[in-house]
């Protein structure tokens, strides 16, 4: 049996610990450009010359190509802790491609994608680590493994794709059992397409971009994209309750979803059958949503389905400053027809863009400088105040039609210009590849975070000054080299607010326990961002990183209720991942 058979994580396809595929990732270049391997993004296979000049002028440092962090390679891991009686019966009832106590495994398994897990995996160690990792491959497995956990008290931790972002997959160092991730992701078939009642139901541990391609491959889609399609689960959706950048057009995953199959350790939790909308009491697969791991393992869900709309088309827009681009944003939501998405940068997220990009030649130098006399010098466009948004517009012909003509009007209302679908398309796009960015600059001393919020349309201005303020202030009295990086965007948007996505950080060479510092400044930021109008999050969940502000978002009540479900559904406490409000 090979390897490749045997585990899932470790294979030629997906970075271990970082971020994305192995054939991907941001490299220097002798002539200090940057270019990406590989050729999955639209970044891939060309050189950016001023990447690097932007990177040093907005955190006003110098980055020296031969002062890089060494990465450990021989990765410590503690000895596996095993429960000998729970490991022999495993043995005995499951074939031995199920399960494994490899090390390299286990490591993975212990950790999701924040900087600090990501940062201490490469350049440290993980504190507290699963000790066996088991590979799901049906319910029936799910619940007898259920049942054996519950025979001889080993903990359970769900894991799909491992692109948590909020700490959720982190094993509580107090944990004194054996810990056991359960791997969802070879449980990653469609069961059942019913196009008449347009349903489509799926098991838990299919990727959105696989998903995505079977069902395309028939005419069909659910919609849901999320920054990580390529890597996460739709059983990691459900669990974090999570957002895709069209949700204008399909919803977000509490609208995509009719029914969930949740395997708990007192039996199955799911409605008989999918309902269309039923008043049927308190539903208690609403409680399934957000879950984060507490109460068991997500096995399947049932979908909405679509036809793939007849038209996909981008588009993009420039105004002036931030305060108009907001406005913009904050008609737009009003109009009858929305684009399937709407994003919309700050200065230096925008200025960002074009740092990735090639230098143009030839024809194309000449076009280009046309383009930009006409922006900054016609229509009198500050580059270092104008902003860009970008559209993604889906439907009949008609419908984009429409969607583009509103968007054409609203952007002449608030003095601005079209910018194009090329344009539109790029900034689409470059979401899945800047993602890849923050482990390449982690190698040179740079440490970087995204962070997101949801904000009623009156407190955006006062959440995005608070989080600069808070970030400038700690970046100051840490004594931290150079000057802080701090940008947003609207990637969503709402009746009453946004979403604001934040991305941030910090040059640390030479700062003393450099990470554990971030981190800090971190937790304080988001401290700043609620008391400003802010929540905890809009869709990557609480975990453990957020679990501190969940008393100022839910009622003292409504946190007892909570820990009496899960008192009572799993009294062992089997699923024993301590996420959100059963941190204690």
């Amino acid at each position: 049996m090979s390897k490749k058979e045997k585990f899932y994580a470790v294979n030629d396809t997906n970075w271990g610990h970082k971020w994305g595929f192995r054939d991907s990732q941001f490299i220097l270049n002798q002539d200090r450009s940057v270019s990406m391997t590989g050729n999955r993004y639209e970044l891939c296979g060309i050189d950016m010359p001023d990447f690097i000049p932007y990177v040093e002028e907005m955190l006003d440092i110098t980055i020296d190509p031969s002062d890089v962090l060494s990465e450990v390679k021989d990765k410590p891991a503690k000895e596996p802790k095993i429960n000998t009686a729970f490991f022999d019966e495993v043995k005995s009832k499951f074939p031995e491609n199920r399960y494994t106590i490899d090390d390299e495994e286990r490591l993975i398994h212990s950790q999701g994608q924040t900087t600090d897990e990501v940062y201490k995996a490469i350049y440290s160690k993980i504190n507290r680590i699963s000790d066996m990792v088991f590979y799901i491959e049906s319910e029936e497995e799910t619940q007898k493994l259920i049942l054996l956990a519950l025979k001889h008290n080993v903990c359970l931790v769900p894991y799909g794709g491992g692109t948590s972002v909020s700490d959720a997959l982190k094993i509580p160092d107090q944990e004194k059992r054996m810990v056991v991730a359960v791997d969802t992701r070879r449980m990653n078939q469609i069961d059942t397409i019913d196009e008449e009642d347009r349903r489509v139901t799926v098991q838990a541990g299919i990727t959105g971009r696989k998903l995505e391609e079977i069902l395309q491959e028939k005419g069909f889609t659910v919609g849901h994209e999320p920054d990580s399609i390529e890597f996460s689960t739709l059983g990691g959706w459900i669990s974090t309750n999570a957002s895709g950048m069209k949700k204008n057009r399909y919803g977000n995953i509490e609208d995509i979803i009719e029914n969930i199959t949740m395997i708990t350790p007192k039996g199955v939790v799911e409605q008989v059958k999918p309902i269309t909308r039923a008043s049927i009491g308190i539903n208690p697969q609403n409680i399934l949503l957000g879950s984060e791991g507490n109460f068991g393992i997500i096995t399947k869900a049932t979908l909405k389905l679509h036809s793939i709309p007849e038209v996909q088309d981008y588009n993009s827009a420039l105004f002036h400053n931030w305060e108009s681009g907001v406005a913009f944003m904050n008609e737009l939501s009003k109009s009858e027809t929305l684009p399937a998405s709407a994003r919309l940068m700050d200065n230096v997220q925008f200025r960002f863009g074009q740092a990735l990009k090639e230098r143009p030649e030839g024809i194309s130098i000449w076009m280009k400088n046309i383009e930009k006399f006409f922006v900054l010098k016609i229509k009198g466009f500050d580059p270092y105040k104008m902003v860009g948004a970008s559209f993604k517009l889906e439907g009949t012909r008609n419908e984009v039609d429409f969607q583009l003509d509103q968007i054409k009007k609203l952007t002449k209302k608030y003095n601005g210009i079209i910018g194009g679908s090329e344009n539109g398309k790029r900034g689409y796009n470059l979401t899945f590849a800047i993602a890849y960015i923050r482990d390449f600059m982690s190698a040179y001393h740079i440490i970087g975070e995204t962070m997101e919020t949801s904000v009623p349309w009156s407190k955006i201005h006062d959440v995005c000054l608070a989080a600069a303020e808070r970030l400038h202030e700690l970046h100051k009295k840490h004594r931290i080299p150079g000057k802080p990086y701090i940008s947003y965007r609207i990637p969503q948007i709402y009746h009453t607010g946004v979403c604001i996505y934040f991305m941030f950080a910090l040059s640390v060479k030479g700062v003393k326990n450099a990470i554990d510092v971030f981190h800090s400044i971190e937790h304080s930021m988001r401290e700043a961002i609620i008391a400003s109008g802010g929540s905890i999050s809009h869709h990557h969940g609480v975990g453990k990183l957020r679990k501190d502000f969940m008393k100022d978002t839910i009622s003292s009540a409504s946190i007892e209720l909570l820990r009496n479900i899960k008192n009572s559904h799993d009294p062992q406490n089997i699923f024993g991942i301590q996420n959100n409000v059963f941190h204690d």
